[in-house]
């Protein structure tokens, strides 16, 4: 993790999830540094569809994968997604909600601002719109 990395807002960059925990490094941000090459900076909340469009790409969000000690997303889970990815899901019409606080700065050299923008949420309480 490089220190004072910060947010896409500019402020320092906040938690994005621990329930699962999410990050390159597992440590509940969307930290990222050398050994991160997907950039896994973008701090979303997933949806079903978000979640249906990633699988369509090749890369399987939902199925638990135990020996990497991934849990599988839910629909309203929070993760940070490769920026890439994120915008592919854009650019499908499928993005799932941003973060914004917890948004890597790094994610801005792939994605605009005005897209994370587009999307950003807070989290609800009730997540059952997202499913």
């Amino acid at each position: 993790m490089e220190p004072d990395e910060r947010n896409v807002l500019g402020g320092p960059l906040e938690p994005c999830g621990t329930e699962p925990l999410t990050g390159f490094y597992r440590d509940g941000c969307c930290s990222t540094g050398p050994e991160d090459l997907g950039s896994h900076t973008v701090c979303t909340v997933v949806s079903a569809e978000f979640l249906a469009v990633q699988r369509d790409l090749g890369n399987d969000l939902s199925t638990p994968r135990p020996e990497y000690g991934f849990p599988g997303l839910r629909p309203g889970d929070r993760w940070c997604v490769v920026a890439v990815r994120w915008l592919q899901a854009y650019q499908a019409g499928a993005a799932a909600g941003v973060v914004l606080a917890a948004t890597n700065a790094r994610a801005l050299e792939i994605v605009p601002i005005e897209a994370l923008r587009q999307h950003a949420v807070d989290v609800p309480d009730d997540v059952s719109g997202l499913e």
